[in-house]
């Protein structure tokens, strides 16, 4: 059932996921358009979540966003709900915002190169939510490297704590905090209005020009949405790596199959999952937390592996 929609309010608006926007010219959805989308927005109950571009947006665009609640997703540091941060570089600026919820998108290598910068926003106590670019791009050398990088964040994570400190990092601690898979669910729990007037599964199906699904006038029409459930994704729905968002953008750009996630996506998963299951069991041992959370011992790194065995 869906919850909320997500409003691209124009071309260049941030991305705030693992798709990349490079459209250089500004395209602002129609007054029209937006109106209507959230005239079918409150018909369907929906949370909104604005996603806007890096300039400032006309006086009628803001009155008619401020007739709904809504949730700001910004490039602006100093101002939104969600604000989204690009790139190693722009770490530096995190600091400076009092934004409760903060998404630091960045490539593998910049990540790699970049793990002292985020053990210093760890000693701060910050909230990150850590997007990886190009997860699909990790080999057996990237698998390694990040698991010395995982293992560094969450010991800097426990020192924090031990601080008194309370820090999240969205790729060690969201697994913690999970008994049940918590993935992104677009097109089942949300949907996308595009700067066209049209509705997309999610902003990445947009930016990546592939087919509509729909629009405030005829309504919402999503082929096979079925297959974007977890229900029907087979190695997912025996998976307890319950932080993944199991994209299903990426699992079609990668694999060709909406329910079928790439063996990169799964490794990168569990690697995480099994720092998380060391971080718990060190923090409960510790009797610095206390939750009947746990995270059982597993023997693979991708659940096809695991299929493979009973086979």
């Amino acid at each position: 059932m869906l919850k909320y929609i997500i409003v691209i309010l124009d071309d260049t608006s941030v991305s705030f996921c693992h798709y990349e926007n490079n459209r250089g010219d500004n395209h602002l959805i129609s007054l029209d358009a937006l109106k209507e989308g959230l005239i079918w927005t409150m018909k369907e109950n929906l949370m909104v979540q604005f996603v806007y571009p890096s300039f400032k947006l006309p006086k009628e665009y803001v009155e008619v966003i401020d007739t709904i609640d809504h949730i700001d997703i910004t490039p602006d540091p100093l101002n939104g709900d969600v604000v989204i941060f690009n790139g190693i570089d722009s770490i530096s600026q995190i600091a400076d915002t009092s934004a409760d919820n903060i998404v630091l998108r960045l490539n593998r290598k910049d990540l790699f190169m970049g793990v002292d910068d985020l053990v210093k926003c760890i000693k701060e106590g910050k909230s990150l939510r850590i997007i990886i670019k190009d997860i699909t791009d990790f080999d057996s050398e990237d698998f390694v490297t990040y698991k010395s990088v995982l293992n560094k964040l969450s010991q800097a994570i426990e020192n924090a704590v031990i601080s008194g400190l309370n820090p999240q990092l969205s790729i060690v601690t969201d697994r913690m905090q999970l008994t049940e898979m918590n993935s992104c669910n677009a097109g089942v729990e949300s949907v996308t209005l595009a700067p066209d007037g049209k509705f997309y599964i999610c902003p990445a199906f947009y930016y990546d020009k592939l087919d509509d699904v729909g629009n405030p006038k005829a309504g919402l029409s999503i082929p096979n949405q079925q297959l974007l459930k977890l229900e029907y994704a087979p190695l997912c729905r025996q998976c307890d790596a319950y932080h993944c968002k199991r994209c299903v953008w990426l699992n079609q750009k990668s694999t060709l199959e909406v329910n079928t996630p790439s063996h990169e996506q799964c490794v990168v998963s569990h690697l995480e999952r099994n720092e998380s299951m060391r971080l718990l069991n060190t923090l409960k041992q510790q009797g610095r937390i206390r939750t009947n959370i746990s995270i059982p011992e597993i023997d693979y790194l991708d659940p096809f592996d695991k299929i493979v065995k009973k086979i």
